[in-house]
């Protein structure tokens, strides 16, 4: 890897009350590089926590400007992590079928998935985190996008990373 090479920093998260209702997802955006944090975050009438979480990880790769960036993606969501790390290579060799043939659930919005992240120039990492357990970002992942299925006004941030930290801080989310 190149020494001066743009990294971006991800944490995603996807809520859904009731499976299905109301659904939010949410995206932390990170770059260091840049000293610059931007917060994202939608809202689905009627949906499942999987499809929140995969809608989270692809409005993230939709929003970063620089392509040639690497790329890791934090989740708490085991079915996204292991879809991009493993599954998703059997369902495409299986015609979109999982091993025991049936189709595969919420394929349209993997499809999109791998193709947003083959089409990213820069390397792309996919990470588990543990949910619930203080790790920050995907803490405020979480506040972010169960507010925005329970549709309750959150303020989202977009501006430097060293202000951040302090207005997180100020809204005791974290």
């Amino acid at each position: 890897m190149l020494k001066n090479k743009k990294q971006v920093i991800v944490y995603t998260d996807g809520s859904s009350r009731g499976n299905p209702g109301r659904g939010g997802w949410a995206v932390v955006l990170i770059s260091r590089d840049a000293n610059k944090v931007v917060e994202y975050g939608g809202y689905a009438a009627m949906t499942t926590n999987n499809k929140m979480e995969l809608m989270a990880a692809i409005e993230a790769l939709g929003k970063i400007k620089d392509k040639n960036a690497d790329v890791t993606i934090h989740s708490d969501s085991t079915y996204v992590i292991n879809g991009m790390t493993s599954w998703i290579f059997n369902w495409e060799k299986n015609g979109w079928r999982t091993s025991d043939k049936k189709p595969v659930l919420n394929n349209d919005l993997w499809k999109k998935l791998a193709i947003l992240t083959r089409s990213h120039k820069g390397k792309v990492n996919w990470v588990k985190v543990k949910g619930h357990a203080g790790v920050e970002f995907n803490e405020r992942a979480d506040k972010i996008c169960t507010a925005f299925a329970d549709k309750i006004k959150i303020d989202l941030f977009d501006g430097e990373y060293d202000e951040y930290i302090g207005w997180l801080s100020l809204r005791s989310l974290l």
